[in-house]
């Protein structure tokens, strides 16, 4: 009952959600159908090696939605700097021109940015967090100061905030100073940097090296304010992992998997281990890696014409061919005649003897007389089709370019047809009692880490659930899914055809983006194709073009990958936790994940108690990948996906937090790693080398350390499923007399949502709840000038309620908490 009210309380969120799109379906025994492979990728070749990643800085949210917009392919590695947003673009070098044409700065191959010294930026988890509490009168707050050490190297993250920031002229500027241990003074002033997203102040940040951990900071403002906060230690006393427990088997995966191999491995776990393993097949099948065979007749003028076979290229458009002919004589009419499969198109001629038929007319003709061989025949492009159309040399043969595979990759065909996804579910109790986790990889074609990384998670869990009595807890306690690829036929396609490919291979396409040289860049952004703060709803981050690396599909739920993950979520109610896994951006981060960009106006964001949970896990999860190999995720790139990365209208998250109340995170693995050879950061790629220097970014690396990561959520489930503790509470002052106004707060002895009144009515769920001053800092400090009561409850993340308080009813008990604050005005 208590966990129903928590439930009630956070889907009480303002209304996001339109009606819910669920395809239901046979999801029981192994169906037919194989493998496939995708699209995506603004590039307009048909092979990768005429594209390349170039590094570019952009001027900030704005210019990265009007890029991203205009069909560029930008990486997932965005990064936060002083003066804007740095990445990489999937660009030809004509591409590049475009770039710069719109103002994007375009960096040398070797230019990455790096915090200075003397300012730099980052975070803090509120469980974790020991700053002092804001003033009423605070013109300046330390929202975050945090202390980490890597490799050897000691860092000092600070974020703090001015309430005039938001000035323009002249701008407010923030200066820093650390003492060096207890007992010292303040020294070493920097100039902090201001942030500034889609219009809208967000915090001054600093990122820099430090020999000694400071025990205090001081920040002051331009305009005279300033504030001084307690340093905290980020990820410094994780426990060890599980992989130091003696005898506990790890390191299963040894090398990059495609989506054959993931799903026949998920098979095969399911076939050994019957007692705590079995597959649930998704009712969606996928596109499939497949596409219809193509060709550009004529150049790319005019006269130029794109031909599409109605069938499939691997089940009979490849044998296609179209020819155009010249034929003696004048006066000759346009017609189409075929044999077989080969389609001639014999040109139209005037009273001269001329050739007459334009590529507009001899589209026509190709779809209406081709006996149902030619599904899209159009001009090129946006061209009016208006030239005279020229006979070709010979046949010309249609093809879908699917048999030319990439150099490296595996051997072996990739099998056609639509895919029906198996997710691995594994738990000793699969009857929907125990919490459920879903792990979602690779949503995007080309990140190839995160399936190897969910795929050693599950072989962990299986292969020592008999000898580790931790594994034991987490097999026993939670109900595991494991998706280990939601995009097959992309990943296919990024593994045979086009490496960068990110999105899936369903095409949406008009004409105008239809022909061949695009076909690198069709698909679907999975991951903006959900129905909370979605593009289609005026959030920023995803596009209407469907040739952007971001293109949100022509509706939402529009692709069988997305519609599968509703409904295993509707089907399975027990599942409360979610991670979404990415690369390579080395970010950890919940919602809000949207904004829409007039104002900022993000999605609501999550209640205090549930923000505190996020951070308590993420600190959790955290702390185990740093336990590999001191990689740290640095807590810059930590918290809301909005407030740390960019807005990603439609994202996965956001749909099964506010629609379902799970607990859904998003996870960025890999990332910067520091080198000490060098002193530096070291960025990542999505296929990074398998094996490499154990200090710099390698995808065994990644794999192992961020296995840990998911080890340690399945952790987090298992306590949540256990806890019937009632959380408690406190108003800090409390009860008493004071001589005059007081500042006053609320305090939980775990991450736990407040509800409250202060017109002496009972408190419920729909009373005000406890917010954060702003969002990334702690809780509100109320100012009380006259005598005030509080009553309120708390209810924490596993939904027991303070005390056994029933908000929903007029119990006359009433067992809620309450003090009064009395103010002495003598």
């Amino acid at each position: 009952m208590r966990r129903r009210q928590r439930r009630i309380a956070l889907l009480a969120l303002p209304a996001l959600v339109a009606g819910v799109l669920v395809t239901t379906g046979p999801a029981g025994a192994d169906p037919t159908g194989s493998t496939a492979a995708a699209g995506s990728g603004r590039s307009q070749l048909e092979n990768q090696e005429q594209a390349r990643l170039v590094p570019i800085k952009l001027a900030g949210a704005d210019m990265l939605d009007k890029v991203v917009a205009a069909g560029f392919d930008i990486e997932h590695g965005l990064k936060r700097v002083p003066t804007g947003i740095e990445g990489e673009a999937v660009v030809t070098a004509e591409q590049v021109a475009e770039l710069k044409a719109m103002g994007v700065e375009v960096l040398g191959d070797d230019v990455a940015f790096e915090w200075s010294d003397e300012a730099d930026g980052g975070i803090q988890g509120a469980a974790a967090r020991t700053v002092q509490p804001a003033s009423h009168e605070a013109t300046v707050r330390i929202a975050r100061a945090d202390w980490f050490t890597t490799k050897g190297q000691g860092f000092l993250y600070v974020e703090a905030r001015t309430t005039e920031g938001q000035q323009a002229d002249p701008i407010v500027e923030m200066q820093l100073e650390n003492d060096s241990g207890k007992r010292t003074s303040f020294g070493f002033a920097r100039t902090m940097s201001r942030f500034v997203d889609s219009g809208q102040y967000m915090f001054h940040r600093n990122l820099f090296k430090l020999d000694a951990r400071p025990n205090q900071i001081r920040v002051t403002s331009s305009t005279g304010g300033v504030t001084t906060g307690v340093v905290s230690d980020w990820l410094e006393d994780a426990p060890p992992p599980l992989t130091e427990n003696r005898g506990y088997k790890s390191d299963f995966v040894d090398g990059y998997r495609h989506p054959q191999q993931l799903y026949s491995r998920a098979k095969e776990i399911a076939r050994q281990y019957p007692d705590i393993a079995e597959i649930v097949y998704l009712p969606n099948q996928t596109n499939g890696y497949q596409r219809k065979a193509q060709a550009t007749i004529g150049g790319t003028g005019q006269a130029a014409v794109v031909v599409s076979s109605a069938a499939w290229g691997h089940e009979g458009g490849n044998d296609v061919t179209v020819e155009f002919v010249d034929r003696p004589g004048a006066d000759l009419p346009l017609a189409a005649e075929v044999a077989g499969k080969a389609v001639r198109v014999l040109l139209a001629k005037d009273a001269s003897g001329a050739l007459a038929s334009t590529a507009t007319e001899v589209a026509d003709a190709l779809r209406t007389q081709s006996q149902g061989l030619i599904d899209r025949s159009h001009p090129y492009r946006t061209n009016a089709g208006t030239g005279i159309v020229a006979p070709t040399a010979g046949p010309v043969a249609l093809t879908d370019s699917l048999d030319q595979k990439r150099v490296g990759a595996p051997e072996g065909e990739v099998p056609r047809g639509p895919v029906t996804i198996p997710v691995l579910r594994i738990g000793k109790h699969r009857d929907g009692k125990k919490p459920g986790v879903l792990i979602q990889a690779q949503d995007h074609a080309r990140e190839w880490v995160p399936a190897t990384t969910s795929l050693e998670s599950a072989e962990r869990l299986v292969h020592n659930y008999r000898s580790d009595r931790e594994t034991k807890n987490i097999v026993d306690n939670t109900d595991v899914f494991f998706i280990l690829s939601n995009n097959p036929d992309g990943a296919n396609y990024s593994f045979y055809n086009f490496a960068s490919q990110r999105k899936n291979m369903t095409n949406h396409c008009p004409d105008a983006t239809a022909d061949p040289a695009q076909r690198n860049s069709w698909g679907v952004d999975l991951n903006r194709n959900y129905r909370v703060g979605s593009g289609h709803d005026g959030y920023a981050g995803g596009s209407t073009n469907c040739v952007s690396g971001t293109y949100q599909g022509p509706e939402e739920l529009s692709e069988p990958e997305s519609k599968n993950i509703i409904w295993l979520v509707e089907k399975y109610s027990n599942i409360k936790f979610m991670m979404s896994v990415h690369s390579n951006g080395g970010q950890l981060f919940w919602q809000p994940g949207a904004y829409i960009a007039d104002g900022r106006i993000t999605t609501p964001r999550p209640p205090l108690g549930d923000e505190a949970f996020y951070w308590q896990s993420a600190s959790r999860i955290l702390g185990q990948v740093k336990a590999h190999r001191e990689t740290v995720v640095t807590p810059e790139n930590v918290g809301g996906s909005s407030d740390v990365l960019y807005s990603s209208a439609g994202n996965v998250r956001e749909d099964l937090y506010y629609t379902y109340g799970i607990y859904a995170f998003g996870w960025e693995v890999g990332g910067s790693v520091y080198n000490p050879a060098t002193g530096n950061w070291q960025g990542g790629s999505f296929q990074p080398v398998w094996e490499g220097d154990p200090n710099l970014v390698s995808g065994h690396a990644e794999t192992m350390e961020y296995a840990n990561g998911i080890t340690e959520m399945f952790r987090v489930a298992a306590d949540w499923g256990k806890d019937k503790k009632d959380p408690t509470s406190k108003l800090v002052p409390g009860n008493g007399k004071y001589r005059g106004p007081v500042d006053v707060r609320f305090e939980t002895n775990e991450p736990a949502t407040i509800y409250y009144t202060t017109d002496g009515s009972r408190p419920t769920l729909q009373s005000p709840r406890y917010a954060a001053t702003e969002f990334r800092e702690p809780g509100q400090v109320f100012h009380v000038t006259e005598t005030t009561t509080f009553n309120w409850f708390s209810v924490d993340s596993a939904g027991n309620i303070e005390k056994n308080y029933d908000p929903t009813k007029n119990d006359k008990r009433n067992n809620y908490r309450t003090a009064t604050i009395k103010i002495d005005k003598r």
